[in-house]
C-alpha cells in the first residue's frame, strides 16, 4: 500500500491510534466551524493538526535511524 501524500509532496507518516483520533476530532472540530461561517478562523486548529504529523514525522525518521 502506497503512502498518501500532501499537498508539498511530503509522504505522511504513520499515526497511532491516538494520534488519529486526535486529528479526527480536530477536523470534526473545523467542519463544525465550517458549517456555522465560511469566514471563521480555522488556524489554530490547523496548526494542532500540524504539530502531531511533525512529531509522528520526527518519531518516524527516530525509528528509521534505529535500524
Amino acid at each position: 500500500m502506497a503512502s498518501k501524500s500532501n499537498e508539498s509532496g511530503q509522504k505522511t507518516p504513520p499515526l497511532t491510534a491516538g494520534e488519529k483520533a486526535k486529528v479526527g476530532w480536530y477536523v470534526a472540530r473545523m467542519c463544525k466551524r465550517g458549517i456555522a461561517s465560511e469566514t471563521v478562523y480555522q488556524g489554530d486548529l490547523e496548526k494542532k493538526v500540524d504539530r502531531i504529523i511533525d512529531r509522528a514525522r520526527a518519531r518516524a525518521e527516530k525509528n528509521a535511524k534505529k535500524k
